[in-house]
């Protein structure tokens, strides 16, 4: 039977994906920073590990106790939206040590074991942001763009080995905790004014009017399925949009 091991699964796409790889047979290692009862379903074949992508240690310990896995989904993320300028440089530094170099870290913890056996799945979560001209979200986009340059190189680098990478690309989800994990810095909830430094206000009215306003939107099934679809593709393709919104932006592209 086989096991994956999912980063960032306490709620939204990683919470998800884990119930649906459990639904399907799989053993399934749900890690989060976190770790709290009653987001998934007691099984014998899921099991949750505390595991902080920013931390070295928990890393190690985690893949320890996680034993032989055959794919990795690295979905851990932390979001942030609002006008470059009125962003702190230690946030940029928070979202790049979680979005681009914890996921360097856990592939890298995983690596070893794949090449050795000969086969394996690193499936990195992304977003579609990647895939359009996305305001309000520079460096958010930044870190997430630099894991799909580190994931089309670094699937080149395994393929003789017989292990694949591949990057999924979420939409946008109006139920996830998105915005909430973005309140590190902004709170959705307030004015916008708190949301970007002045002159940005009427720039970021028509931008998250027209963000709302769409007709296509991403859910958290949609991610969970197309993750599945990746770990199980084997026609060496390299990105896969998630959700109708992404994959409209990605055909335009």
């Amino acid at each position: 039977m086989n096991t994956v091991l999912i980063t960032g699964t306490s709620s939204g796409y990683g919470a998800q994906t884990a119930r649906y790889f459990h639904s399907q047979g799989w053993n399934v290692i749900a890690t989060m920073r976190s770790p709290r009862s009653g987001v998934l379903p007691e099984s014998d074949r899921l099991r949750v590990l505390q595991l902080d992508v920013t931390d070295q240690d928990s890393i190690d310990a985690a893949f320890a106790a996680a034993g032989p896995i055959d794919a990795l989904v690295n979905n851990a993320g932390i979001g942030s939206i609002g006008a470059f300028e009125g962003t702190p440089l230690s946030r940029v530094r928070e979202i790049f040590e979680t979005n681009t170099f914890g996921v360097m870290a856990t592939t890298h913890a995983v690596i070893p074991q794949f090449r050795e056996r000969g086969s394996g799945v690193i499936v990195n979560v992304t977003s579609s942001v990647v895939l359009g001209h996305m305001p309000l979200s520079a460096a958010y986009k930044a870190s997430k763009t630099a894991i799909e340059g580190f994931t089309s190189s670094l699937a080149l680098e395994l393929a003789g080995f017989g292990v694949s990478a591949k990057t999924v690309e979420p939409g946008s989800c109006l139920s996830t905790n998105f915005a909430a994990r973005a309140t590190n810095y902004v709170d959705l909830t307030e004015s916008l004014d708190e949301l970007v430094p002045a002159p940005y206000v009427p720039f970021a009215t028509k931008s998250l009017g027209d963000f709302l306003g769409q007709d296509l939107f991403t859910t958290e099934s949609d991610v969970a399925r197309t993750v599945w679809q990746a770990v199980h593709d084997t026609t060496g393709r390299l990105r896969f949009p998630a959700g109708p919104d992404a994959v409209r932006l990605d055909q335009a592209k």
